[in-house]
């Protein structure tokens, strides 16, 4: 949670823990949305662009205003090209290159007074004139078109090529921004989009080999928590303890946004939906279930399908999580609904602030129409018309420790969120080896759970081991920050480990770690010649490309040192610097921001 909890609980103190949330406090702490009336607006679904090898796409970021409620008025936002919140959704095909022509048109920034300008060298023109750094999260692509946090691009100031190979399976990936230390600002603004990756077994038609339903059934879930001011507008704040313009450690919201709609509502045909969902939000895991209970089936993870459906009840999602799901609505009556719902209570340092679980997302009714009744596939990979299946995890020849906790400075706010126990800015990186199979331990030591992202590749999870944090960290102290530190926690396991659930066991580049467990995942690194691109290859912070730059100028990107008190520079004095690499980072935003987020190398 960050600073705002740390002040709040020392001033409550930590009570007992509890199944259910603490009571909300005598005196308000956190900041609450207007009344909304749920249901009442349709689920929008976002158009899709095709990719083709021949066209670039053209990607525009630009200020909008959008109606995020029936009965709200149209707010400030951001989105892509000509949605007034989020962006298309991309479909492309494996093995065939999609070209983007990205340029930035971004005014005044939706939460202009909420940059926290002690970050990353965030600077006051950050304000009036946003960079912004376009990621595809879960896409194998080059170091120079990965979406580089540092690598930015300023409103007004050329255009950026961005070149995606996908030479990876076919999979649900998804865009958004990544620009140093305004991440979450720029997320919660609008910037993300899908990016389905198809190839000859998902072709996304109805005649796809493997059964799936496809066009107005398969529906990208685009699942968010927002808090809104009185006046409709977004809040990017949830507390008054954190003053305006000062780094907030991450916050349940109260408002379910699906697709860019509070609580919207579906009519469905009685018949098998393919749902697209992703926790797009900040912050909050979520437990998600349907109403009355019924059963679904997870069929895919971020880097594609699994072997055979999963039969569940109810799954976990992080942040950038995405699961594949098979919903049948043919047991309902017509006019029958269900909501999708969460009822996994916030962690201890939300819930002392009185922060509560975000119940509802949406609603679906069921039509009159019969709708698609294909029975759900037995096998998904392997056989006749179908991909190879997903091979047993290979053995691990480098065991690699990783550690996430939340060490305290002497400044304000007091708290940082880091990786090794490091800042972003200092030198020592992991550099695996391309080729080589490794197994990464990520030990965390806080309450709290972090979904940790790997760009540029995928990992299968092996599981979860409890760890006694207590014990640990008296056997080994935890030094001052910027002195990596991650021992070894093989004498401090409280329980075996337990493997990773059914329905996360195929490939993804995000995982849940969970607070107090050592959660680990096995890693391949790919060699270059498998990737088609030297993945250690230097290249230049200026995002611009001479060959597609307007008439009216460049984008010059910042010389960034990385520290969280990086000075901040006017836009006129910007410089560029030469970077290398990719990075891995929790995607809580916040603690992404501040400083959740470690730069690694993949080296021959």
């Amino acid at each position: 949670m960050g600073a705002a909890a740390a002040a709040a609980a020392a001033r409550l103190g930590r009570g007992s823990a509890a199944a259910e949330p603490a009571p909300p406090p005598a005196y308000p702490t956190i900041f609450h949305s207007p009344p909304m009336e749920k249901y009442v607006d349709d689920l929008p679904v976002p158009r899709v662009i095709m990719s083709s090898p021949t066209e670039p796409i053209e990607m525009v970021a630009r200020s909008t205003t959008t109606r995020f409620h029936r009965d709200q008025p149209r707010v400030p936002a951001m989105g892509y090209n000509d949605e007034s919140y989020h962006g298309p959704t991309i479909e492309a095909h494996v093995d065939e290159q999609t070209t983007l022509h990205y340029r930035s048109e971004l005014g005044r920034h939706t939460f202009a007074a909420d940059l926290d300008t002690t970050l990353h060298g965030v600077s006051e023109s950050y304000r009036s004139s946003p960079p912004t750094s376009l990621h595809l999260h879960g896409g194998a692509t080059p170091p120079q078109f990965d979406g580089h946090p540092q690598r930015l691009l300023l409103p007004h100031h050329g255009t950026s090529l961005l070149e995606y190979p996908n030479r990876q399976e076919a999979g649900h990936l998804w865009y958004h921004d990544h620009a140093m230390g305004i991440t979450r600002a720029n997320v919660y603004a609008g910037l993300t989009g899908m990016y389905f990756l198809r190839d000859g077994y998902d072709t996304g038609g109805a005649d796809n080999p493997l059964g799936l339903p496809s066009g107005p059934n398969e529906i990208p879930l685009i699942l968010q928590e927002k808090v809104f001011h009185e006046d409709g507008r977004q809040s990017l704040r949830s507390t008054p303890v954190v003053p305006q313009g000062l780094w907030e450690g991450g916050a349940v919201g109260d408002r379910g946004v699906v697709n860019g709609r509070v609580w919207p509502k579906m009519t469905v045909a009685r018949g098998v939906y393919r749902f697209r969902l992703i926790n797009a939000a900040s912050f909050s895991v979520w437990r998600l279930f349907f109403s009355n209970r019924m059963r679904f089936w997870v069929i895919g993870n971020e880097g594609g399908l699994l072997n055979e459906p999963v039969r569940c009840h109810s799954i976990l999602v992080a942040p950038a999580e995405r699961f594949d799901i098979l919903v049948d609505f043919s047991s309902l009556a017509p006019g029958e609904s269900v909501e999708l719902c969460n009822d996994l209570t916030p962690p201890f340092q939300a819930a002392v602030l009185g922060e509560v679980a975000l119940s509802r997302f949406c609603r679906f009714t069921a039509g009159t129409s019969r709708g698609d009744r294909r029975p759900v596939p037995t096998a998904l990979r392997g056989g006749r018309n179908r991909p190879a299946r997903i091979p047993p995890p290979a053995r691990p020849e480098v065991i690699r420790r990783v550690s996430v906790s939340q060490p305290y400075e002497v400044r304000l706010p007091p708290a940082i969120m880091s990786l090794n126990n490091l800042r972003f800015s200092d030198p020592q990186i992991e550099k695996p080896r391309e080729g080589t199979v490794e197994r990464w331990d990520i030990i965390n030591i806080t309450p709290d759970p972090h979904p940790i992202h790997l760009h540029l590749i995928m990992f299968r999870v092996l599981g979860r081991r409890p760890l006694r944090t207590v014990d640990y960290q008296v056997a080994n102290p935890q030094p001052p920050i910027g002195t990596r530190w991650a021992p070894d926690p093989s004498n401090f396991y409280a329980g075996p480990m337990r493997p990773a659930a059914a329905w996360e066991a195929g490939w993804k580049d995000t995982v849940r770690a969970d607070g107090g467990h050592v959660t680990s995942i096995l890693v391949r690194f790919p060699r270059a010649d498998e990737l088609g691109f030297d993945p250690d290859a230097v290249f230049s912070s200026d995002a611009t490309d001479s060959r597609i730059r307007p008439a009216h100028g460049r984008s010059v990107a910042p010389h960034m040192s990385g520290g969280h008190h990086a000075g901040a520079m006017p836009a006129h004095r910007m410089i560029t610097t030469d970077l290398q690499g990719y990075v891995w980072h929790c995607h809580i935003l916040d603690h992404e921001d501040h400083d959740m987020m470690l730069r690694y190398r993949l080296v021959r």
